[in-house]
């Protein structure tokens, strides 16, 4: 998903401007809050310890040796996020959306960690909008960018400390003995004697104490739960079909809205007839309503998805199409081609001289078609809307932001919105949007069905084809490159262009993270770790389709291009692909070395012979400051390429769970090797898209799945983001595995062998 740089100052005071539009928070700054503060004091009442007054504004993480009781922030108070009960179970709220990543195991673990619970009583659930959730490093609430460990890894760390230094501290008060003859073990406090308490026998108690302002943390070497292989606190619930997501919240007297939506992006309804619509069982209203991007909609309120569905599919619309650009794919392509030998904007800018004398030379020309997200869950948004306020029940990456648009939606002040996170069937980046556009809709409906007098919970519900056909896909890009090289593979120039959307532009973002006209979402992953003299020009046409981020965002195609490329410098040089890697990378990119290394150990790569028509194929790549790399067995089958075993090494440093990395590169794997089967592509014909359902949308299956052992290499520096790092190299390794067997480089996502 979202690729969020914490050396781009700019980009939190981009992101708060946004939060305060047309909310007048620079004046307010109780504006900036989700929840107004006597909840947030319930809540942190209600959870067992006391709360102290603490600012509104959002603000970075600090170090809390450096902190006093009376500046600690919401997002350092155990309040908001450890509730103990008598029986001494322990339930964690979760800042994060948890939707697949497994963030709602981790994050506890880490909490618990430090407070030397008993693992055995622990529990999770999600958060809300309030600030406490605010990711403390950005202000802002966020799910994204493999962000969520590496954010919070400290956050929870020192949350759990807190709660058990109060609980000590309560201990100590009621036995009459100093703290520093008790320890912790196991969800109980004891004495040098042997006398224990249970957390559970402490919490009220220890609710009446301050909150330490500095806490010490334990060392890494006595870690008990971190780095232990540790069964999801759902995995219970998902494997037996007992889990809740957004889509299955029910409210007293809910009601399902689907809408119909118009076939080219941004078009308006010329007229409406509903009379077919209205007479379906079951149908309370029939509201146009306007839609994202300055389109309009109808939407069929009614008692349930059937019934609401039935009566969309009777409306009679007659769509006005002519004041949008209607795209078409091919002719997309042939603009893009001609845009790529323009002069533009410069990324990176090397002598170029040394190109037209190169003794070697390679043109490669690469097509990336729109991919959509397609989540398991289609999206989807409860609102129950009073004057008094609205709740908002979804899986949403950006709470906070949600709420603000809710508000500004149903004409609501901010903390009169509430936002329920709720588990997610995947998102891959569609959850989290700036425009809040499936949110800002399911309010608009909900608004629009109280003026017609219907008053009830609404959940607004998309269908599959609503998903797959409502736009934010990954874009479209063409690469061209032009490589002169050596018979020792020493690269002497690198001309290399990029079109593409930007996926920043009109955004929040685009502030700190388009520089020069560039976006930096769409050039990350281009050229490091290989120290080449390389020019990078890009271009960032406008089109009439909505774009955004999607799983591991520019690396999707930047890794694809580079890892191929320099995988065929190598087989034309006659030179292994790993130790031309090796070579390249010499003694500054150590994390890229032991985690290619250890996939070549683990593989048995040059140690033993593959079968007969089967080839290895290797790829690394860094994203989110976490590397993979591949080591794979493939096979063409039929004309079809076939993938067999992948070997992956990973360094994101510490591991918290290894069964969470393990799960994360497995997931990322397959979705990578999506990105190669027949029909994995968005495309449009005069402004519509042609796929609708996953009978034409490929995602890869489960008889698609290689097999796959995933291999970490041991560290104790802090981790890094393991979402998304997983998916990039998969598909360069696969094509370079399928080159080998062929002779002949595939420029293609997905592969085009013929």
């Amino acid at each position: 998903m979202l690729n969020l740089n914490p050396s781009m100052h700019e980009l939190p005071r981009a992101l708060q401007h946004l939060l305060a539009r047309d909310q007048a928070a620079d004046t307010d700054p109780a504006v900036v809050a989700a929840l107004p503060r006597r909840s947030f004091l319930k809540l942190g009442a209600a959870s067992g310890f006391a709360l102290g007054l603490f600012p509104l504004a959002a603000q970075s993480q600090t170090a809390t040796t450096a902190a006093t009781a009376a500046t600690l922030k919401p997002t350092q108070q155990p309040g908001a996020f450890v509730a103990i009960a008598s029986d001494g179970t322990v339930t964690v709220t979760i800042n994060r959306l948890e939707f697949g990543q497994g963030v709602q195991t981790a994050l506890p673990m880490v909490l618990a960690e430090e407070l030397d619970a008993d693992w055995s009583s622990v529990r999770s659930q999600l958060g809300t909008n309030d600030l406490a959730y605010a990711d403390p490093l950005w202000g802002m609430h966020l799910t994204g960018g493999s962000t969520a460990i590496k954010h919070s890894f400290t956050q929870y760390r020192e949350l759990g400390a807190r709660a058990r230094a109060m609980l000590v501290q309560a201990a100590a008060v009621r036995w009459g003995v100093d703290t520093g003859s008790l320890r912790t073990q196991a969800g109980a406090v004891i004495d040098a004697s042997g006398r224990r308490l249970g957390y559970g026998a402490l919490a009220e108690a220890a609710m009446a104490l301050p909150v330490p302002a500095s806490v010490t943390l334990k060392d890494p070497a006595q870690f008990r739960l971190i780095g232990q292989p540790t069964t999801r606190l759902d995995a219970v619930a998902k494997s037996s079909g007992r889990q809740d997501f957004g889509i299955d919240v029910r409210r007293p007297g809910q009601l399902t809205a689907v809408v119909a939506r118009p076939p080219v992006f941004g078009a308006r309804l010329r007229r409406v007839d509903d009379a077919a619509a209205r007479a379906v069982p079951g149908v309370k209203a029939v509201l146009r309503v306007p839609l994202d991007r300055g389109a309009e909609g109808v939407a069929v309120v009614a008692t349930g998805y059937w019934p609401a569905r039935q009566a969309v599919q009777a409306l009679q619309l007659d769509w006005d199409t002519s004041a949008v650009e209607k795209v078409d794919s091919a002719r997309q392509l042939a603009a893009y081609r001609k845009l790529a030998v323009q002069p533009g904007p410069r990324h990176f800018d090397a002598d170029m001289a040394p190109l037209d004398r190169a003794p070697r030379q390679i043109e490669a020309e690469f097509v990336f078609p729109y991919l959509a997200h397609a989540p398991m869950e289609p999206l989807n948004c409860t609102v129950e809307f009073t004057a008094q306020g609205a709740t908002l029940w979804v899986g949403s990456q950006m709470p906070g932001l949600d709420g603000m648009a809710a508000a500004r939606t149903l004409g609501l002040q901010p903390e009169q919105v509430r936002v329920q996170v709720q588990a997610a069937g995947g998102g891959f980046g569609r959850r989290a949007i700036p425009s809040s556009d499936y949110v800002v809709e399911a309010c608009a409906i909900a608004k629009a069905a109280q003026a017609a007098g219907v008053r009830a919970p609404i959940q607004t519900l998309w269908s599959r084809e609503d998903d797959l056909r409502g736009g934010y896909y990954r874009p479209m890009h063409l690469h061209r490159a032009r490589i002169g090289f050596d018979a020792t593979g020493q690269v002497l120039a690198w001309d290399h262009v990029i079109v593409g959307q930007s996926i920043l532009t009109g955004s929040p973002f685009e502030g700190g993270m388009v520089k020069n006209g560039i976006d930096a979402t769409a050039v990350e992953g281009l050229r490091a770790p290989y120290p080449l003299p390389m020019r990078l020009t890009v271009h960032h046409p406008k089109m009439n389709v909505p774009v955004l981020w999607w799983r591991s965002v520019g690396s999707t195609h930047t890794a694809f291009v580079m890892e191929t490329l320099i995988d065929q410098i190598a087989r034309e040089t006659d030179q292994d692909p790993v130790a031309y890697r090796m070579k390249l990378f010499g003694s500054t990119h150590p994390r890229h070395r032991t985690a290619l290394q250890l996939a070549v150990d683990k593989s048995g790569y040059g140690q033993r012979t593959l079968p007969p028509g089967r080839a290895w194929g290797v790829a690394v790549h860094e994203s989110f400051d976490s590397v993979v790399a591949y080591v794979v067995e493939a096979s063409v089958k039929d004309g079809r390429p076939v993938l067999h075993q992948v070997t992956a090494g990973v360094h994101c440093n510490l591991v918290i769970n290894p069964r969470t990395v393990e799960a994360q590169v497995q997931g990322a794997a397959l979705m990578g090797l999506g990105m190669c089967l027949p029909g994995a592509a968005i495309t449009l014909k005069d402004g519509v898209v042609e796929q609708q359902n996953f009978g034409d949308y490929t995602v890869a299956r489960l008889p698609d799945m290689p097999a796959i052992t995933v291999h970490t290499v041991p560290s104790a520096d802090p981790p890094t983001g393991m979402g998304e790092p997983g998916l990039p190299p998969l598909a360069p390794a696969f094509a370079n595995a399928v080159s080998r067997l062929t002779g002949k480089p595939l420029r293609e996502l997905p592969f085009r062998l013929a």
